[in-house]
């Protein structure tokens, strides 16, 4: 078996059996169904190119194979995969209209005007805030910020925001993470004097808004050559083109590295590219000199380990993003922006309290969702869900559409009441467009944006049954069958003596994991539980793997939610499963776990 050590391994290597899926290409992907979800096995990558990227970087056929997987097939194209270079940044000039938005920021600076700051109330959104705020700050620039307020103002710029930048002299608006489809509200801007230069990441509209400078990768007139940053991502842009012209060292940029970092994995765009590269330094420098306002919450939630791309997921962004959900979303960006560790201990206190609150909030509203489509028997046979409740909470319902997608598996919209009109937050299943799918339904709607799997709308309360039955009639002639059962994507086929601590730790140098690079998961079949298999916590399968042949090579395996599967594997009988490879820590002592994601039963 290979010997690895590093991406660029400096041990010799040994002969090495070839691995089932790198024997040969087949020209469709293959499809295992379970009662559970589809197995999808992807294809393995040309045999030549990965036997060849194995030898030049000294490392399995398994591990090649998962590179030409991810597009990396040559020895410069693993380097800049494995080592993550600064100097892979693009040039923020590139984007149309920076050169615009530069100039009337440093005219905005040299005339001592004031500048706000607007930002969504999201993860995304209070970073690019804090970002941009905090640099502005160290240029001694007039400057303030602004968040709209999730059940007042609604999403994006509004009315209120302009009034109150006349009414307190702002003449230049930054806005971050929306406005691209702001048309209107520009253009009152515009009347009262106030201009604007907008920082947006999502998909335009047919008209662009008559700003100083709109800068978005995703105009089709916008050359530059990455399309997928976060919208604190195009707000560091900016920055990074002031100072490239004013001759400020980038090292002093990477204090906000973290920021984009937590935009990036809590906004769930693609860590690939420019994302990949700023999201790696990013997590290095939240680990090494995590700003006051992270190290209070990693306090608060006892996390002592090295922070990852999930982590940021589920324990840094629900808990930025509950200021905005439940109260007051200036809460999060002082909570980032603090430079005193009192007062950040503070304000994560409050944050932590707020964040137990909408979690109390979501979990009521998603027993309550359950309820209703439970008892809806139409529910059954649509390939769309649509829930309309007057009360519920505007703040949780796009977290309670991400659950009623997970359990029901179908594009999902979930509505409430706010200020006289149906509004909601949909989600999406794999490969559909839902906001295509909302745009065919524009007709019925006020106000809509977002992404292919993520989105936002608001209609009048009298157009939500049309609007129910036209979006069933679009999804179900334009979704595919196979799309409404939940996928399992398998990188490789693995057998158990090829996992090692070599292996592994070449496998964790594939990270930061993210949409455009996750997790590698793997399958092995003819796997036997070694007799003590149990459940554990509510609904937890764990037991001890082992395969035939290997008998005495064994791993713990963790399947949550796969307690259904105890019967099954307890019959002493072989069984195949997809897992992803971790580290779990108990009493003190490291060891290999597989967390499995699904199991065949043969």
């Amino acid at each position: 078996m290979q010997t690895e050590t590093s991406a660029f391994g400096d041990k010799k290597s040994k002969p090495q059996t070839q691995p089932q899926t790198s024997n040969h290409r087949p020209q469709t992907v293959l499809m295992l169904t379970t009662t559970r979800k589809r197995w999808a096995i992807k294809p393995p990558g040309t045999i030549e190119i990965v036997r060849t990227l194995s030898k030049e970087l000294n490392i399995s056929l398994v591990l090649a194979n998962l590179l030409v997987q991810r597009r990396v097939s040559s020895f410069d194209e693993a380097k800049k995969f494995f080592r993550p270079s600064l100097d892979d940044l693009h040039d923020p000039y590139l984007m149309k209209g920076m050169d615009k938005a530069i100039e009337r920021l440093e005219r905005a600076l040299g005339d001592g005007e004031k500048i706000l700051v607007y930002g969504d109330y999201d993860v995304d959104g209070t970073t690019a805030v804090a970002l941009v705020y905090s640099f502005l700050k160290t240029l001694d620039a007039n400057v303030d910020y602004y968040l709209p307020d999730r059940y007042k103002e609604g999403y994006g710029i509004s009315m209120q925001g302009i009034d109150y930048a006349a009414e307190n002299n702002f003449s230049l608006i930054i806005a971050l993470d929306c406005g691209i489809k702001s048309v209107d509200k520009i253009a009152y801007a515009n009347e009262k004097k106030i201009d604007f230069i907008i920082c947006d990441h999502h998909r335009p509209g047919e008209t662009i808004p008559q700003a100083v400078a709109v800068l978005d990768p995703k105009r089709s007139d916008c050359e530059y050559p990455f399309k997928e940053l976060s919208g604190c991502g195009i707000g560091f842009k900016l920055v990074q083109a002031f100072a490239m012209k004013h001759d400020i060292p980038f090292e002093d940029l990477l204090p906000y590295l973290d920021l984009v970092a937590v935009s990036t994995a809590a906004d769930i765009v693609p860590i690939t590219g420019e994302n990949r590269v700023l999201t790696f330094f990013g997590l290095n420098w939240l680990n090494a000199n995590p700003r006051p306002g992270i190290q209070a919450i990693l306090e608060l939630t006892n996390v002592k380990k090295r922070l990852t791309v999930s982590d940021i997921v589920f324990i840094i962004g629900p808990r930025i993003n509950a200021a905005g959900r439940m109260q007051d979303a200036r809460q999060a960006v002082e909570l980032l922006i603090t430079a005193n560790k009192e007062d950040a201990l503070s304000e994560g206190k409050k944050t932590n309290e707020t964040n137990l609150e909408r979690r109390s909030v979501d979990s009521t509203i998603t027993e309550h969702a359950f309820r209703m489509i439970e008892d809806d028997e139409l529910h059954h046979a649509r390939k769309t869900t649509v829930l309309f409740y007057p009360e519920w909470h505007k703040g949780v319902i796009g977290i309670v559409a991400s659950r009623l997608t997970e359990k029901y598996y179908r594009p999902t919209i979930v509505l409430t009441e706010s200020n006289g009109m149906a509004t909601g937050s949909a989600r999406s299943v794999k490969d559909f467009d839902i906001y295509n799918a909302i745009e065919s339904c524009s007709d019925l709607l006020e106000q809509f944006g977002g992404h292919m799997y993520a989105a936002g709308l608001t209609m009048k309360l009298e157009n939500v049954k049309l609007f129910q039955e036209k979006f069933e009639d679009v999804v179900s002639s334009t979704i595919e069958e196979h799309m409404l059962v939940q996928q399992v994507e398998i990188d490789s086929d693995l057998k158990l003596n090829e996992i090692t601590p070599s292996f592994f730790n070449v496998l964790q140098q594939f990270a930061p994991f993210g949409p455009g690079n996750m997790h590698p998961v793997f399958r092995s079949t003819e796997v036997w539980d070694t007799g003590y298999a149990k459940i554990v916590g509510s609904n937890h399968l764990k037991f001890t793997a082992t395969q035939a042949g290997n008998s005495k090579i064994y791993f713990n395996a963790i399947g949550f939610n796969l307690g259904e599967y105890l019967p099954l594997i307890s019959r002493k009988l072989p069984f195949s499963i997809c897992y992803t490879i971790e580290e779990n820590e108990f009493n003190g002592k490291v060891s290999l776990q597989l967390n499995v994601k699904d199991i065949m039963v043969l």
